[in-house]
């Protein structure tokens, strides 16, 4: 091993507001802000959201604007999450599987809810 994974992050226009979104969504609360940077936490995973001026939105499932990254997010009851995660400001995208579900966070990156059938 060369080094251990320390943060995924994704870049937004909006780091507090995106940071905030998957606070909610994954209940990882806030543990580091500063100017253009949060980061989210539950002591396993650390995701940091990063001020991105002029980033060119992901377009699911445009291969013109490609989704370059996403998360998928395992839920126990899935009509309940998506109507959570639609509450908190996510917009559902075409392309759902027999297991999951294709959203974009405010941010207008793709994410998945996944669940067993």
């Amino acid at each position: 091993m060369i080094g251990r994974l320390y943060n995924v992050v994704i870049d937004c226009p909006d780091p507090p507001a995106l940071a905030g979104f998957y606070s909610e969504l994954l209940g990882m609360p806030v543990v580091h802000k500063r100017e253009g940077w949060v980061v989210i936490s539950d002591d396993r995973i650390r995701i940091a959201f990063q001020m991105a001026p002029g980033l060119r939105q992901p377009h699911w499932p445009d291969p013109e604007r490609p989704q370059q990254m996403h998360l998928d997010v395992m839920v126990d009851d899935i009509d309940r999450a998506s109507a959570q995660a639609l509450a908190l400001g996510a917009k559902r995208l075409p392309g759902d599987g027999a297991d999951f579900r294709v959203f974009e966070d405010p941010a207008g990156h793709p994410f998945c809810l996944v669940f067993e059938v």
